[in-house]
């Protein structure tokens, strides 16, 4: 059960964290992978990785937010069968704190960068005839998070963008669903609590450890399995819905 072989994934962001775990088991599963990355540099350590477990792996520096950049990327790649849009960035503040520098950029990153990979992509699923795309959405699509105003307006498009191209492509045979996770432990929330939290980082962490009812941060990998079923052929009846994997966030926090 859910075999990639001969699949060819795209994954963007693929170079840690998240996207990185969705990488590494994607390849062992016989998925051909191509990860869209800022920079190689930034790739080089999830590839090194995939290629020690004797995956077939590529990496592309693109920066998702440039369209031309995108759309040569993945003409390059060509016809595809999986599509990831993992890359993200956050940012903390109200709407009144908010400046608008910030706010753009999160809307370039998080919404355009989306919208940049779904419009390279669909010509290339229309070579194999179909495919999926796993759009990477976040409980803060779902309910008010403190302090995240921008990234939650970001991310509830993202959901909604899922929603539309589920309906617009499902006769074409493309389905398109989202994974909306409460917080994982990766590289990138250790690197965001040191940035926001200087000198409070165990606070901090252990504080947001216990905002899952679970009692801890997902794991990396715990996000790759759903990823894997929802880009597998045993979800071929899954399109146009929203996963949480959230530890109990949405649904016990009273």
């Amino acid at each position: 059960m859910f075999s990639l072989q001969n699949k060819k994934a795209v994954i963007t962001g693929g170079g840690s964290g998240i996207g990185r775990a969705i990488a590494t088991l994607f390849a062992k599963q016989g998925a051909e992978i191509h990860i869209i990355d800022l920079t190689l540099e930034s790739a080089q350590e999830a590839v090194a990785d995939i290629q020690q477990l004797g995956g077939k792996v590529f990496s592309h520096a693109c920066n998702v937010v440039n369209q031309n950049e995108v759309v040569t990327t993945f003409e390059k790649i060509g016809n595809i069968h999986i599509l990831i849009n993992n890359a993200g960035i956050a940012h903390v503040g109200k709407v009144d704190t908010t400046l608008e520098i910030d706010f753009q950029r999160v809307m370039d990153v998080n919404v355009k960068g989306v919208y940049n990979c779904l419009y390279a992509a669909i010509p290339q699923f229309r070579l194999s005839k179909g495919g999926v795309i796993l759009n990477m959405a976040s409980i803060a699509s779902w309910v008010g998070i403190q302090d995240r105003f921008a990234y939650s307006t970001a991310k509830g498009a993202v959901m909604a963008m899922t929603l539309s191209v589920a309906r617009d492509y499902i006769d074409e045979g493309i389905r398109c669903n989202s994974i909306s996770p409460a917080r994982v432990h990766t590289p990138f929330v250790d690197g965001f609590i040191n940035k926001n939290y200087p000198g409070k980082e165990a606070e901090i962490f252990e504080k947001l450890s216990k905002s899952q009812p679970i009692g801890r941060m997902g794991q990396p990998d715990e996000i790759a399995a759903l990823a894997l079923y929802l880009c597998s052929d045993e979800a071929g009846f899954v399109t146009g819905s929203d996963y949480p994997i959230d530890g109990g966030f949405i649904k016990l926090n009273n």
